[in-house]
């Protein structure tokens, strides 16, 4: 049985820190804040309770496979699972609406094709199959295994097999998202379709690679969920089977360095001087575990290596609470398109917010979130640049965005501002507090070509006995990725080096 330190209580740490317990070791967590779950928060005031991370779960089969692994209870005993339908309503720039039926192509492509046109959900459901491909060949290694030491392999290779394109006599396929929506779907609200689910994860769609149609793949082929409670409550579920698997939890304890001795990690230094002896240590993102271990080299130069924390976009999450009911038959989640959609792009790479945001409107019908049914909470969220490209602590900065990010809901709530009673409003410099991520910024799940800048770093260092997890380390960020982590990093150490992924 070995002792082993869990650097933060977030969602791959407790992952990874369940598995652990269940097989014979000694695990304890050291948690900087007072609470678990890292980004995946609650807001409560009033009676009016709001999800200020993730407000929907894809790929719930991650964590129903951490629960049989870790207990004969299933996840479903202990939240309860509701798939969304439809799984999202989308409002365009022209003001053409659509709702997009869960996990059924042929319900999407006649969706697309009521409300845009004959042929618009045909063009859509190919690149749904064409991203199934990219899927298939491109989900064990970039979510099952752990980083191949031949890494550059996913680097060059595009997995995302695109239709040829003729332009000015010359043939060429797309090698972009952005060139995806262009060439293939040729609709400019199909586009913004496609490009918006990059935008949620903060990526540029003329800059992410082809395979980023992955990204609505997964949506459409495993469904869209709601845990009943607010997804705090999956937080809650999975800190509670780490407690019955013997996991101490130590909050409010900060870890200022990594111990090492004979060239191993062999403990946490805490700032108030503690010192947490180890035989393994699993860590937190790597470019911030490089802190922890100064003078040693977590990756070689071959390696894929950590990249600062800061340049990633984060979001701005505003939690409205409403007077009156929830409409019936509202749709959980209302994406409102952006008038403006090359502004929006434009501003991000310069580090700004963008004048007309695309917001995403989650209106949950759900009792536990409200003080009673005259009254609604409704979660409003934004990409944003992080904090320090932009600065979100300047006198009127967070407000004003917020503004502009009520102005757009209206299209899909249009007496949104009437009712409110009161708001909050969250900038990366909230993430930054309760993630200690550099700037607030959230972490991409990791994709596959485009040179590699997609990659995280593997959860093996150079450094023996010190792993690292989570959304900043293989295989990015997520929730379903968070909960992958967890298990490589597991099956790492408990299988060894030799380990070839979950099954």
């Amino acid at each position: 049985m070995a002792r082993i330190a869990v650097i933060g209580a977030g969602m791959g740490a407790m992952a990874a820190a369940a598995r652990l317990a269940v097989a014979g070791h000694r695990v304890a967590v050291y948690e900087r804040t007072e609470t678990y779950g890292g980004a995946v928060r609650r807001l409560a005031r009033d009676g009016f309770r709001f999800d200020t991370g993730p407000g929907l779960l894809t790929l719930p089969a991650v964590w129903r496979d951490l629960f049989l692994k870790t207990g004969k209870e299933p996840l479903e005993d202990r939240v309860e699972l509701v798939q969304v339908d439809p799984s999202s309503r989308h409002v365009f720039a022209d003001g053409t609406e659509v709702a997009l039926p869960n996990a059924s192509r042929a319900g999407v492509v006649a969706a697309l094709d009521e409300a845009l046109g004959a042929g618009a959900g045909g063009r859509w459901g190919d690149v749904l199959v064409r991203a199934r491909e990219a899927w298939d060949r491109g989900r064990r290694p970039l979510l099952e295994e752990p980083l191949w030491p031949n890494w550059d392999v996913l680097a060059s290779r595009e997995p995302y097999p695109a239709v040829p394109h003729k332009r000015l006599l010359r043939t060429r396929r797309a090698t972009t998202l952005a060139e995806v929506g262009a060439w293939e779907l040729r609709d400019p609200r199909l586009t913004a379709l496609l490009e918006s689910h990059a935008l949620a994860h903060g990526l540029d769609p003329a800059a992410a690679p082809a395979y980023a149609a992955v990204l609505p793949y997964m949506e459409h082929a495993f469904g869209t969920w709601y845990v009943r409670g607010g997804i705090r409550e999956l937080a809650r579920a999975v800190h509670e089977r780490c407690l019955a698997r013997k996991v101490e939890f130590h909050f409010g304890a900060e870890v200022t360095g990594v111990l090492e001795k004979d060239g191993r990690a062999a403990g946490l230094e805490l700032a108030d001087g503690t010192v947490v002896e180890a035989d393994l240590v699993v860590g937190c993102g790597p470019w911030r575990l490089r802190g922890l271990v100064p003078g040693r080299e977590l990756y070689g130069a071959e390696d894929v290596r950590p990249r600062p924390e800061a340049p990633a976009r984060g979001r701005v999450v505003v939690c409205l609470a409403l007077r009156g009911a929830r409409a019936a038959g509202a749709a959980h989640r209302t994406v409102v398109h952006t008038p403006d959609r090359q502004g929006e792009l434009d501003a991000l790479r310069r580090g700004e917010p963008a004048a007309l945001p695309t917001v995403r409107v989650d209106r949950p019908d759900d009792p536990a979130l409200r003080p009673d049914e005259e009254h609604e909470s409704v979660v409003l969220t934004a990409t944003a640049p992080p904090q320090g490209t932009y600065d979100w602590t300047a006198p009127g900065a967070a407000d004003a965005f917020a503004d502009r990010m009520v102005e757009a809901a209206e299209r899909a709530v249009p007496d949104l501002r009437t009712r409110t009673l009161w708001r909050e409003v969250r900038t990366p410099v909230h993430t930054r507090a309760e993630t200690g991520a550099e700037g607030g910024g959230v972490p991409a799940p990791a994709l596959a070509a485009a040179e590699g800048a997609y990659l995280l770093p593997a959860n093996s260092t150079r450094v023996p006995g010190l792993f690292t997890v989570g959304g900043w380390s293989h295989p990015g960020g997520g929730l379903p990725h968070a909960g992958m982590s967890g298990a490589l990093v597991a099956g790492l150490i408990v299988e060894g080096p030799d380990f070839r992924g979950s099954q």
